[in-house]
């Protein structure tokens, strides 16, 4: 086991770093045979505090420099259960850290196949080569090289695929914790993270659904459109564009997971140079709103007003009173110089919209 040690403190919290922590447990699961004292003491030594699994009246407890803790078990910073009625838990004393609830759900997964209730291939996400990744992305690789990379991915050269840019770690969170299809791959390419699923079929209903489901926070996904394997590369940037589209609005999964199959010719509006985009009047104007008191929040009502065309829809999904967003809308009329009841001029606002999320940093 030592050769699987990682410590989360030495991990920066991006996209990268949540697939290490997934690869870090799907070692473990693929070392050989498991038991639970090595399965809580490597969680301990991965998350730096206290472990504990708990099934069938037996408790296993490990702190993080593998010694069993002294005195009764404290409070748990964290858990998740497993059938049949098992649980595992972290005992961290102050904040939880960026990455305890996709350690708790790994570790669950874990205890799941130990415990025989879970079957060791069901795992929701594969960490791949991220060279072998790369290599089937790569437009500058012969066919011959990309095709022997699908293969040695477990995918088929012949049949279409979807890639899926992926910015965070809540996002890549969100898919070690969600099986999209069988057969998909995840790997780290550059900031980015990158899924390879199988299929022509979409994936983002799939991902709204869980995100309206789970609340995720921090989510931000593009999803390519349909390619042959062959011609990855394609799909890989259609992906990474969509992903300039998406923008987290709590209660609107439909802005954080973008389809580049739905943008249509808007996708057209990131071929205008940033710069061009920043220096336009009403970009300027949401700008200075959103860097305001208060300003993230009407553009959050602006954003959900101009997807459902009512306030009352707006404010459920929101969850907020319809009086509320009215008031903020009431805000950025008066920035923009212009009402919003007017259909022209929502349009202009939904630019505006799309033109201030393509002139973001990227």
């Amino acid at each position: 086991m030592k050769g699987l040690l990682l410590r989360l403190s030495a991990l920066d919290a991006d996209a990268a770093a949540a697939l290490r922590v997934i690869a870090h447990f799907e070692a473990l699961l693929g070392a050989g045979r498991l038991d639970a004292e090595s399965l809580v003491r490597s969680t301990a030594g991965l998350a730096e505090c206290p472990a504990g699994l708990e099934a069938g009246g037996r408790v296993v407890r490990f702190g993080p420099a593998g010694a069993v803790p002294a005195g009764p078990a404290v409070r748990p910073s964290g858990s998740a259960e497993f059938p049949p009625g098992g649980r595992v838990w972290l005992e961290r004393s102050g904040a939880p850290g960026p990455f305890d609830e996709l350690v708790l759900e790994w570790m669950a997964i874990a205890a799941g196949v130990l415990h025989g209730s879970r079957q060791q291939d069901t795992a929701p996400a594969q960490v791949a080569d991220p060279a072998l990744v790369e290599r089937v992305l790569s437009e500058r690789e012969a066919v011959e090289d990309r095709a022997r990379a699908l293969r040695l991915l477990g995918l088929v050269p012949e049949q279409p695929l979807r890639v899926v840019a992926v910015a965070g770690p809540a996002a890549v969170a969100l898919l070690g914790r969600r099986e999209l299809r069988p057969g998909v791959r995840v790997a780290a390419v550059g900031p980015l993270a990158v899924a390879l699923a199988p299929g022509a079929e979409s994936v983002a209903d799939e991902l709204r659904a869980y995100v309206r489901e789970h609340s995720s926070e921090g989510v931000r996904i593009g999803v390519g459109g349909s390619a042959p394997a062959l011609d990855a590369g394609a799909s890989w940037a259609q992906a990474r564009l969509a992903l300039r589209f998406a923008v987290e609005v709590a209660g609107l999964p439909e802005e954080a997971i973008v389809d580049h199959d739905t943008l249509g010719p808007v996708a057209l509006l990131a071929d205008i140079p940033v710069n061009r985009l920043r220096a336009q009047p009403d970009v300027r104007a949401l700008v200075g709103l959103a860097e305001g008191k208060g300003g993230p929040a009407a553009l959050a009502a602006l954003t959900a007003f101009l997807r459902t065309g009512s306030l009352r829809h707006a404010a459920a999904d929101l969850h907020l009173h319809h009086s509320s967003v009215a008031a903020r809308l009431s805000g950025v009329e008066t920035t923009l110089g212009y009402r919003l009841s007017d259909p022209r001029a929502r349009f202009r606002a939904q630019l505006t919209l799309y033109a201030l999320r393509l002139a973001e940093p990227q």
